[in-house]
């Protein structure tokens, strides 16, 4: 981890991060995260140097990153540290999934007030230590300073041992399919937003999405054309596929089963349930386009078509209910 010139080291790790300072909090994450890759054969030098160093045997090597703001990603009212942490670890490593990879190694950069209380931040590690313990993956590394509020920025690596699918693959004829928990963080990110913690199954699908990790690998070993992960919502994310692959998609509304609990939420607040799924992201479920039905892995769902021509439909409609996040 990246040392600050500003900061002051502490004696003792304090309750806040300014009591702390930086090499105080690092000392600390340091032994969460150096323990996570405790007998990963692929980390030559972990956390703790200017710079991790990693051995890479064969295959792809594929990288994202990503950001998390306060106030905009989430909030600390609404989400524990241990969720936040989650949710930061979930959204990058679903990256590499919809490549069709596995992720393998991350590094983690922190900005934050001096005065957010150190357990925070070693819950936040916790909760995003464990997540990438359900792909086998580590923390290598990363950086703190601060903030005038929470930004979170994390680069993740990882390993194709074929070809990465790309957005750009889908061709006229194909298939849609989806896999994976969709339109429940929607549900409950709307259900927070006016001040409710129920139905408490959306409110933690939110707070603690669960992507089908397992899915990407299996989907580019069947075949799969195209993939992405859906994190801005459902239709926004066909339209990215449908851009890069030059092609027209049409989703079926009549493919979707509306759970129950977007039901009842579609009910309180007046709203159409459907419009979560096709609008909703932070599920971090996956998209794929396939050669025929007959490609497609078990678990996925098909929900439409690929054609020729340009644009995302519903039906063969335009759609004009809302079709995802805008970051600007």
């Amino acid at each position: 981890m990246a040392t600050d010139p500003t900061a002051t080291p502490g004696d003792t790790p304090g309750t806040t991060l300014g009591d702390a300072g930086e090499f105080g909090l690092i000392s600390q994450l340091v032994t969460l995260f150096d323990a996570s890759s405790d007998g990963d054969e692929h980390v030559l030098v972990g956390p703790g140097d200017d710079a991790a160093v990693l051995r890479i045997r064969h295959g792809h090597v594929v990288v994202s990153t990503d950001l998390m703001v306060e106030g905009r990603h989430f909030r600390r009212d609404w989400a524990s540290a241990s969720d936040v942490g989650h949710r930061a670890a979930a959204q990058n490593l679903s990256d590499i999934n919809a490549m069709g990879g596995t992720a393998r190694h991350l590094t983690i950069g922190l900005a934050a007030p001096a005065d957010l209380p150190v357990e925070w931040a070693l819950d936040f590690a916790r909760g995003f230590a464990e997540e990438c313990a359900l792909v086998g993956a580590t923390v290598v590394g990363g950086d703190t300073t601060r903030a005038d509020e929470i930004v979170i920025a994390v680069t993740v690596l990882g390993q194709c041992t074929q070809s990465p699918v790309l957005r750009s693959g889908a061709g006229a004829g194909d298939v849609l399919a989806l896999t994976g928990r969709q339109g429940w963080a929607a549900g409950g990110l709307a259900v927070l937003g006016r001040g409710f913690r129920s139905p408490r199954a959306l409110v933690d699908a939110y707070r603690r999405p669960e992507p089908p990790y397992a899915a990407g690998r299996e989907a580019a070993e069947a075949g799969a054309t195209s993939l992405i992960d859906v994190s801005d919502g459902l239709l926004a994310e066909a339209r990215h596929l449908a851009e890069a692959s030059g092609v027209a998609i049409d989703v079926r509304r009549g493919a979707f089963e509306v759970p129950e609990p977007l039901t009842a939420v579609g009910a309180a607040l007046g709203a159409d349930p459907i419009q979560f799924i096709l609008g909703g992201g932070d599920d971090h479920s996956l998209l794929g386009t396939f050669p025929d039905v007959a490609s497609v892995p078990a678990g996925w769902q098909v929900i439409g078509e690929v054609r020729e021509g340009s644009g995302v439909t519903v039906d063969g409609l335009e759609y004009d209910g809302p079709t995802g996040w805008t970051h600007f």
